[in-house]
């Protein structure tokens, strides 16, 4: 029989005052896999990925991530909203590091803080971290000295080092100079074969073509089509996806 996946999501619903962003959103990801979302802005591409990390809360449906099982139906809970931060780790699109802390800090003060890990452990793991994106001799410096790729391979380091099942990323490039995009989707493709689970908001098609296992198009608040990259990009089933497509191959090649 084949397995479970590591997250199912059903019926997921959000609005924002009259704005009905989800309309019963269905979601399934494997584990070891990469799963781009895509779609025009507004689509609620993103409000689904901030509803894995309970940084928005819908107003129905379910989630469940491994054990973790959750209905939206009851509002959340601080302890269950504590739990999806551990079982899934967000990087943003505007990086979001302390400005205060050095790119060292950044990085432990999540397991020290919320996790409760030793100092001494917490650093060990960092330090090895920013090693394998090339940032170890910045472990001491200040946000504010380092390029925009710097700060955002700095806030992969830090969603790694909460040692989450999953890692949500929203439009990682998208707030990047084009000189800068490929050194944060190097390291992104490295994590993706080394068999990490991601979900990626994305609009770099070539990334979604080349990396995802799977990519869902959204419209309007619903799953227009989902399929693996070859199909969806070489041959779109619904004629919204087609012209959503066209419109933004060119500059893909």
């Amino acid at each position: 029989m084949p397995s479970e996946p590591l997250l199912r999501a059903r019926g997921l619903h959000k609005s924002f005052g009259d704005n009905h962003v989800l309309r019963g959103v269905d979601l399934d990801i494997d584990a070891g896999t990469v799963h781009a979302l895509i779609g025009p802005s507004g689509s609620g591409k993103t409000t689904v990925l901030r509803s894995l990390n309970g940084l928005e809360a819908p107003e129905a449906g379910t989630l469940r991530i491994g054990e973790l099982e959750l209905d939206f139906s009851r509002p959340l809970q601080r302890r269950q909203r504590a739990a999806l931060h551990r079982a899934s780790a967000m990087v943003f699109q505007q990086h979001h590091l302390f400005p205060h802390l050095t790119v060292l800090g950044n990085v432990t003060v999540g397991p020290i803080r919320v996790q409760g890990r030793s100092r001494d452990e917490a650093t060990a793991d960092a330090l090895a971290l920013l090693e394998r994106v090339g940032l170890r001799e910045k472990a001491d410096a200040y946000p504010s000295s380092l390029s925009g790729g710097q700060q955002q391979r700095v806030g992969i380091v830090r969603a790694l080092a909460l040692q989450p099942s999953m890692l949500l990323f929203d439009e990682p490039t998208s707030s990047l100079d084009p000189e800068l995009v490929g050194e944060v989707l190097a390291v992104m493709t490295e994590l993706a074969g080394e068999g990490w689970t991601m979900a990626v908001v994305t609009h770099e098609l070539r990334f979604a073509r080349e990396v995802a296992d799977e990519v869902t198009f959204f419209d309007e608040g619903v799953v227009v089509e989902r399929g693996a990259p070859a199909q969806v990009f070489g041959d779109p089933r619904h004629e919204r996806t087609k012209r959503f497509l066209q419109r933004l191959q060119g500059p893909f090649g």
